[in-house]
């Protein structure tokens, strides 16, 4: 014969014997104390049962709800600092669900669950974003060196062919890059690589960006006006420096021919500020709540190479990073990136 196992108390029949073995406990040690000290002392009191019971309840309560802070709500704090976790990105972390309290092990294994479904879900869309990108840039690359070396082997020389070839190497490099970026904001998105962290210079890395894009700017003849503090900065290196070229290709991509950008570095108390201005058309009035958003390109845009997911990767960085950026339309024209980092968080 099977025998079952009791049931085990709920939280509110819990409470409930608590409380009432309290009031009793009172009412016994009122009379106790009151009965010792009269035949062991002949003390009396004359105060009644009703100002005992304050009194006792005053001591015996204190240090039942000491018992019961750390016995009840101990399950709540182990909750609040698992879902502190789980909000930073940690789906491992699981939960106690042997509690003696129904509630408390319905609460526990609900929350197992949902951290299990959201690790599962956080693991599919990296494996698929990853798997995506590498089977794309795989024959992207292979129609790239083709392109190349017919471009380079004089298979079209004629004038309609080179520019075929052209086509084809423009659009496979900005598929290429457009699977670079989605890869690079899913990595970011799931924080799996915002502890590279390594003490760099600030100013050198921005210079090191002006120089990588020389080619592009050299070709519209933009002339640069650049002021940068030495400033030292505890991060990501490699993340920070895909936030300096995105802004600057973007400042030269909308400068117009023979335009001007300016940069400047500086420290501002416990914050480091870095802006860059451009002379190009600026942004358009309903396109400033969107320009952050991902694949959102406007109209000026679209008529040049992008695929909208430059700006906001920026941002994300730039989130990771504990810092922000901001966007303005200047006076005299052009446009304005304003990046606040706070070297301090």
């Amino acid at each position: 014969m099977k025998i079952k196992k009791p049931a085990r108390l709920s939280m509110q029949l819990a409470l409930s014997l608590l409380i009432m073995a309290e009031i009793s406990l009172m009412y016994a040690l009122s009379w106790g104390i009151s009965v010792l000290l009269h035949y062991c002392f002949g003390i009396s009191f004359n105060l009644s049962g009703t100002v005992w019971v304050f009194l006792l309840s005053v001591i015996v309560g204190g240090a039942v709800a000491h018992y019961l802070g750390k016995w009840l709500f101990n399950p709540i704090v182990k909750l609040g600092e698992a879902m502190r976790q789980v909000a930073g990105g940690n789906f491992d972390v699981r939960l106690d669900e042997g509690s003696r309290f129904r509630e408390i092990r319905e609460i526990n294994k609900n929350f197992n669950i949902m951290a299990k479904e959201l690790g599962a879900t956080e693991i599919l869309q990296t494996d698929f974003v990853t798997n995506v990108s590498h089977e794309f840039k795989t024959p992207i690359n292979a129609i790239e060196g083709y392109a190349m070396l017919l471009q380079g082997e004089g298979y079209a020389s004629d004038g309609d062919g080179h520019n075929y070839v052209d086509k084809i190497l423009f659009n496979v490099r900005r598929l290429s890059k457009l699977m670079e970026n989605i890869l690079l904001l899913s990595k970011v998105d799931n924080q799996t690589i915002q502890k590279k962290q390594t003490r760099f210079r600030l100013d050198e890395q921005i210079r090191q960006a002006i120089v990588s894009q020389e080619a592009a700017w050299d070709k519209k003849g933009i002339e640069f006006d650049v002021d940068l503090e030495s400033i030292e900065y505890f991060g990501n290196e490699s993340l920070l420096l895909h936030v300096w070229n995105n802004l600057l290709s973007n400042a030269i991509k909308f400068d117009p021919q023979g335009g001007f950008i300016r940069m400047k570095l500086v420290r501002d108390g416990d914050r480091i500020v870095f802006t860059i201005d451009d002379n190009g058309p600026g942004i358009r009035e309903e396109d400033k709540k969107h320009i952050f958003d991902r694949f959102f390109q406007s109209e000026s845009s679209h008529e040049q190479e992008g695929n909208g997911l430059g700006l906001a990767l920026v941002k994300q960085i730039l989130k990771l990073s504990g810092g922000e950026i901001q966007a303005e339309n200047l006076p005299q024209g052009g446009c304005r990136f304003t990046v606040t980092l706070y070297p301090g968080q």
